[in-house]
């Protein structure tokens, strides 16, 4: 933990721990500003000036104004700077001079499962604003056949019947789940029957709606390490113990899972893409996962994360068309097929399990819109689905062959591509320079990068999983045109030589301060 003195106001941050810097800025401010150390109408530091003081981006310390402009605790003005608003928001009281009472001494406090939730790493920290260079979980939203799309919707509305206007099955809209159905059995190779599929709104509430019935509090169960976010979010949420289990080539490693939990009540697994390492789970793992379930008789949720979206591997039989015994519980998503707006997804379950979770959706959210799940089982009945995959499977392609020749000629040495065989998104390793600075000042050239660091749940800085080195960035090829994958390479590439002088001024200060 490192103290910085900026002005009047004292900043703590902590480097080693998981919380972004940015919300750790954000919450100091916030607390000086209603512990009345950072008075009414006092002027704070530019974010430039406060970057340079706690040495992060300048991006950083502006989305942190950014926010507490935003919640109404700063005021800026153009010219002027930045300013302590001299009326807090209307759910603070305002006491005039020093403010001792805040929101959390009105209201009781968070549950251990609510806290946990809140301090949940997201999958990625956003610029705001449109699609930009290596974006990831973004589809290519500029592809869309947002015509043919408009044209269905608007027919399903003009034959729209008072009756439909009334709650629909929870199950999901029948020509919808048996449209899912036949596409899942011909491109995935698995067996499904309409009255086993169940739509969801998109796939993450399909998680919580799974582990929440399948689930007691305390129970364990398996995730991958590094992993999706989202997962780690349900699990949570349902109050499960969360037990890491390592990737490494092959996949989930099933054997270090069995030692490390034997009891285990359901793993999560994304096996044809593994997120984020994006490698395939080989069928003697897939084997071995589903012979340990069966006896340990626990369920596996299979993510079948981006798995239409293939460049020249061959795929692997999905865990659902390999389980005989009925533990694989199959979740997909339309997010990246089509667009993430669109928040529809689909569950495969088996039959004996179907009424519960059919019953806990009654009780939850009843069904998703049935608009868009009209237009959506119209969408793939015309056919207009499957043109649309096989246009964006060409266009990820060339994508992806443009942010490959990009990295070699403008970062040739310092960042080295994986190979790339199935999904939306590549690893990059980083040499002698660290990612989370890269990410720093990629920001604030407007390009968007990940450290793959933030998707393990023990954050390592030396090895994750497989033991590969966790020093390495998350970059998604999806979103952008060739073109501006070109332009923010070279971006990226002033981003590493930035941070390669941040890390040799830093260097150079602390032998300095050892010297004296």
């Amino acid at each position: 933990m490192a103290n910085h003195r900026t002005g009047d106001l004292l900043i703590r941050l902590d480097r080693r721990g998981g919380t972004p810097l940015q919300r750790q800025i954000y919450a100091e401010i916030r607390r000086a500003v209603l512990d009345g150390i950072a008075q009414p109408g006092m002027r704070l530091p530019s974010s430039r000036s406060l970057a340079d003081d706690l040495d992060v981006s300048r991006t950083t310390t502006f989305l942190a104004f950014e926010q507490l402009t935003a919640e109404g605790y700063l005021i800026g003005r153009h010219g002027s700077g930045t300013f302590v608003a001299h009326e807090l928001p209307d759910d603070l009281p305002a006491t005039g001079g020093v403010r001792h009472t805040t929101t959390a001494a009105k209201h009781p406090p968070l549950s251990r499962r609510g806290l946990a939730l809140a301090s949940t790493p997201a999958a990625a920290i956003r610029i705001p604003g449109p699609p930009r260079a290596f974006r990831i979980g973004v589809p290519a939203l500029d592809l869309f056949p947002l015509r043919t799309w408009s044209r269905l919707i608007t027919r399903r509305l003009r034959s729209t019947m008072p009756a439909q206007l009334d709650y629909n099955e929870a199950g999901g809209f029948l020509p919808l789940r048996e449209a899912i159905a036949d596409h899942v059995q011909s491109a995935r190779g698995t067996r499904c029957r309409a009255d086993e599929v169940l739509v969801v709104a998109g796939s993450q509430r399909g998680l919580e709606l799974v582990f929440d019935v399948v689930l007691d509090a305390g129970d364990e169960a398996w995730l991958e390490n590094p992993g999706y976010p989202g997962a780690r979010a349900a699990l949570v949420g349902a109050g499960a113990r969360i037990v890491p289990v390592p990737v490494d080539d092959e996949g989930l490693s099933v054997a270090t899972g069995a030692r490390r939990s034997g009891r285990a009540r359901l793993v999560y697994v994304t096996p044809s893409n593994q997120f984020p390492l994006g490698v395939a789970m080989s069928l003697p793992r897939r084997l071995a996962l589903l012979r340990w379930a069966s006896a340990a008789r626990a369920w596996v949720l299979e993510d079948d994360y981006d798995s239409e979206f293939r460049y020249g591997a061959r795929p692997i039989p999905c865990l659902h068309g390999l389980d005989e015994d009925g533990r694989v519980i199959y979740a997909g998503s339309f997010s990246k097929t089509l667009f993430p707006a669109l928040r529809l997804g689909f569950l495969i379950v088996p039959s004996d399990l179907q009424p519960a979770l059919v019953s806990a959706r009654r009780a939850s959210d009843v069904h998703p819109p049935l608009l868009e799940q009209a237009a959506l089982a119209d969408l793939m009945l015309e056919g207009h689905f499957d043109r649309h995959l096989r246009r964006m499977r060409a266009a990820y392609r060339e994508r992806l062959d443009a942010l490959t020749d990009a990295a070699d000629r403008w970062c040739r040495g310092v960042l080295t591509l994986r190979t790339v065989r199935t999904g939306l998104h590549a690893i990059g390793d980083l040499k002698d320079v660290d990612a989370e600075r890269v990410h720093e000042e990629a920001n604030v050239r407007g390009v968007e990068v990940t450290p793959l660091s933030h998707y393990s749940i023990s954050r390592p800085r030396s090895t994750i999983g497989d033991g590969r080195p966790a020093n390495a960035i998350l970059m998604g090829f999806a979103s952008v045109r060739p073109d501006v994958l070109r332009r923010g390479m070279e971006q990226l590439s002033a981003a590493i030589e930035a941070a390669r002088r941040r890390e040799g001024s830093a260097a150079r200060v602390r032998r300095g301060a050892g010297g004296s």
